[in-house]
């Protein structure tokens, strides 16, 4: 008998072939009732059954090799079909993006079916008819949301997008040889498929030297999975997540922090943002995708184009440059005048309580947007209007470019100048606010007494960072359709660092046991012509490598805190866990999903050396503490700084980004100004040195 996860994710897999075929290798047998055959295949329903059946001489096959039965999922019929017409429009082999807005509403509108059904079985049968009728991404999409949100789902793993839909992740060259390896060699036989690491520009185009970090496939899945977290549109209770607009600025934010301090060692100025929509585009973008879907490329970005109005009838969008011309001047109204206005007429504080996640709302322009219409939706048509340069009309029926969809959108330069541009607004916003006290940067009952970093091995070195290149391996099995059965593995190489420790001594004062928040930042202290940066610039690219509560006894304590068990990372096997890991049940695949990848935790750096300033504070747990219990050796509630607790409030009352997201007082000149003052904060040395080597990841 077929568990829950076993149903689901054979309604995942191989998101373009027909649900009647075998799944899961061919182990797995849908018996769907006949009148959930497509029009295309109702005609032909018995022969398909005897073709491809639970009684099918395929199904036969598998007893024979295995000994086992196959495992069969009998779909129960409907006493009334659900009405898919919201979604049908949407053809089942085109692109979807989640910054179209119909194309967003018809997603939460098929979020909010699955969530209304009255159990996770009743939910396998809707789902089963809904599949195999609708556009593939939309249906992956919002089944899995459903899947993450609904209590009696939450056993359900949910399969990462690169098994699921691996042509926006690799180059399409390893598609077509993975086929003819698994067409040709035997499964015990198949050797994995290398993706070249520069694939989409030679080292003559000067952003390719970033692109180990555009196109790292960690790092676009991290993308892609807090958008399945935090969805835009759909019902409230899964829109209306605590402190959501504020994740949604902190998450952008620190990813542009570390891509800009990487363009810094690589030799790269500073990100220049997306400012003036009718200025031509300088940077050009080539991806290599393809969309297997319809053999169709995600189509390049040449240079020096420019920006037209959108009006694409296929996709229901009409998106004007004047439309956000009119929309931004309203927003920084509000950002200067202290509040915005909701939809009845309320005046919304922009304080420094809730005033970033209310503005990160409006500027995503999510469901709980507090007045969609008067501030409209500069974030996600400055993404259309991008995508869309190269067939604004759709004159040539060509698809949207990467910027049109979370999972591809941070492979393009473009990206992070058009986000650097809506950064600038919530730092406008930032920049109103007073700096902190004393009183809530100081922690009398702690002394910082010691920081530093050793490498985690026997003689590691201190305060110093190594990066190197890896080699993985990947299963794409699950996502390439109408293939062979076994495996189809593609290695390829990313950026990694070596283990380290971070060594704390902390002498705490109080006349008992308590408990305190350490935080953990890295920030840069050059540009790329070698010149000091300000003490203003360092603060705003200082990013979080860690924070985590440590338990103090009266007197001195010595601190160990491993690299790997970072609150921003996930580790590579929830990243990149395959299908069958997920079917095995595993709960750190769930929504554990959501993080960093700890692969990139450190910038690359370069051969020569980056040097850093580490920076540590102790602060007061009564300022941090969210009334909220976790543990972060269980569960999902070790990677919570940009993907927060499931179902629970942000484990910290404090800002995200805190000490570093306000301005400083005045007469603070330096890094080293800010932190004397203060015994519970600390700095060290540190340098972070790229070794151009590669070393195979080691497989099981």
């Amino acid at each position: 008998m077929a568990t829950l996860t076993q149903k689901f994710h054979g309604l995942l897999q191989h998101p373009l072939e027909p649900l009647f075929l075998p799944k899961n290798d061919g182990t797995l047998f849908y018996d769907l009732p006949e009148r959930f055959l497509t029009s295309r295949y109702s005609p032909i329903g018995q022969n398909l059954a005897n073709r491809f059946g639970p009684n099918s001489p395929a199904s036969s096959q598998v007893s024979n090799d295995t000994g086992v039965p196959p495992t069969v999922v009998t779909i129960k019929d409907l006493d009334e079909l659900p009405d898919l017409t919201f979604a049908t429009w949407i053809k089942r082999r085109d692109s979807f993006s989640l910054f179209n807005p119909e194309h967003r509403k018809a997603a939460g509108k098929l979020t909010k079916l699955f969530l209304d059904q009255p159990n996770a079985d009743r939910l396998v049968d809707v789902a089963a008819y809904a599949r195999d009728r609708l556009n593939a991404p939309l249906f992956q999409y919002a089944l899995s949301v459903a899947l993450l949100h609904r209590p009696d789902t939450k056993s359900v793993s949910v399969p990462s997008l690169l098994h699921l839909f691996p042509d926006q992740f690799i180059d399409p060259a390893a598609q077509v040889r993975m086929m003819e390896e698994g067409s040709i060699v035997l499964d015990e036989n198949r050797m994995p498929i290398p993706i070249p690491m520069n694939y989409t520009a030679t080292d003559a185009e000067p952003e390719q030297r970033m692109a180990f970090f555009r196109e790292d496939i960690g790092v676009n899945l991290h993308h892609w999975h807090w958008h399945l977290v935090y969805p835009a549109s759909g019902p409230p209770d899964v829109v209306r997540k605590d402190r959501r607009g504020e994740l949604f600025y902190y998450m952008h934010q620190q990813l542009l922090a570390r891509y800009q301090i990487d363009r810094y060692a690589q030799g790269l100025g500073r990100i220049e943002p997306l400012a003036n929509l009718r200025e031509p585009v300088r940077e050009a973008y080539y991806p290599k995708l393809l969309r297997t879907s319809n053999n169709r490329t995600f189509c390049p970005r040449y240079p020096g184009m420019t920006i037209s109005d959108v009006a694409r009838s296929a996709d229901r969008l009409e998106v004007r440059i004047a439309d956000i011309e009119s929309w931004l001047p309203r927003v920084l109204e509000a950002i200067d005048a202290g509040f915005a206005v909701s939809d009845d007429g309320v005046r919304v504080p922009l304080d420094e309580t809730r005033g970033i996640d209310v503005l990160g709302n409006i500027l995503e322009r999510s469901a709980i947007s507090i007045n969609r219409n008067l501030y409209g939706d500069v974030h996600n048509m400055g993404h259309v209007l991008l995508a869309f340069i190269h067939d604004p009309r759709g004159t040539y029926l060509e698809s949207s470019g990467v910027m049109g969809g979370v999972a591809t959108a941070m492979r393009d330069p473009i990206f992070y100048r058009w986000h650097k541009f809506i950064d600038n607004i919530f730092l406008r916003n930032k920049a109103r606010l007073a700096p902190y006290t004393m009183a809530e940067l100081s922690n009398s009952n702690v002394t910082l007494e010691a920081l530093e970093t050793q490498l985690d091995r026997a003689g590691g070195a201190v305060n110093s960072f190594v990066t190197f290149w890896q080699r993985s391996q990947v299963d794409l099995r699950a996502g390439i359709d109408f293939s062979a059965a076994g495996s189809a593995f593609v290695s390829f190489t990313h950026l990694q660092c070596a283990p380290f420790v971070y060594r704390l001594r902390i002498n705490s004062t109080a006349r008992s046991n308590r408990q305190d928040t350490v935080r953990i930042f890295l920030l840069p202290r050059q540009n790329e012509q070698g010149r000091p940066l300000s003490f203003e610039d360092r603060r705003l690219l200082a990013i979080e490598l860690d924070s985590f509560r440590v338990n103090l006894r009266p007197g001195m304590n010595n601190i160990v805190r491993q690299s790997s068990n970072s609150s921003v990372t996930i580790p590579f096997e929830r990243t990149f866990g395959n299908v069958e890991q997920a079917n095995a049940g595993n709960a750190q695949s769930r929504f554990c999903g959501c993080g960093w990848p700890a692969h990139m935790l450190l910038p690359k750096g370069n051969a020569n050396g980056v040097e850093f300033d580490l920076f540590a504070m102790v602060s007061r747990f009564e300022d941090d503490n969210a009334n909220v219990n976790y543990d972060e050796n269980a569960g999902c509630d070790d990677s919570y700084a940009f993907c927060g607790l499931r179902d629970r409030v942000y484990p910290s009352r404090r800002a995200m980004g805190f000490p570093f997201d306000r301005r400083a007082s005045n007469g603070v000149r330096s890094v080293a100004d800010f932190v004397a003052p203060y015994k519970n904060m600390r700095l060290a040395t540190v340098t972070l040195r790229f070794m151009n080597t590669i070393i195979d990841r080691p497989t099981n």
